[in-house]
């Protein structure tokens, strides 16, 4: 990570501050810790694998490609990423929280600076970001293709 930023995000889709962050608050969740003689992946290459794993779909999410990239067993995939998971939701009271009047005030003015006046009340909207779907929906499927030729839902 760093010997070559850009290639760590496109790997595991986010900053290596980010990881580090991610990381420290994660590390000393029990899921990581047992009383047995076979000692745990280390927590930091556990992360690897998860962030790895949910930045990716089709063929390049697949948990054997994980493996091989990682050096892992696919079992050792499918627990690392169970790991992060549990020890990430356990964050969640921690890390997500409404936003106080002042940080909606700034918000606010942030959008309406931004985009226009009329949009200032819109300061939860998504930015049309993509989310990659598994395969062509039964229904209507050609309305999701994208112009990176894959079949995804727009958030906006």
């Amino acid at each position: 990570r760093n010997h070559n930023q850009t290639r760590f995000r496109h790997q595991l889709r986010v900053y290596p501050s980010t990881f580090d962050a991610i990381l420290a608050r994660v590390r000393h969740h029990p899921i990581y810790h047992n009383n047995s003689n076979n000692e745990q992946i280390p927590v930091e290459v556990q992360l690897a694998i998860f962030l790895t794993r949910l930045g990716h779909y089709g063929n390049r999410a697949s948990v054997a490609d994980i493996a091989d990239w990682s050096g892992v067993s696919v079992g050792g995939v499918e627990l690392c990423t169970k790991r992060c998971m549990i020890a990430i939701i356990s964050l969640h009271d921690d890390v997500i929280k409404a936003p106080t009047p002042a940080e909606k005030e700034a918000a606010k003015c942030w959008v309406e600076r931004q985009v226009c006046p009329a949009w200032r009340n819109g300061y939860l909207s998504i930015d049309g970001t993509t989310f990659n779907l598994f395969q062509k929906p039964s229904h209507y499927g050609e309305t999701f293709y994208d112009r990176k030729s894959n079949y995804s839902i727009n958030a906006q």
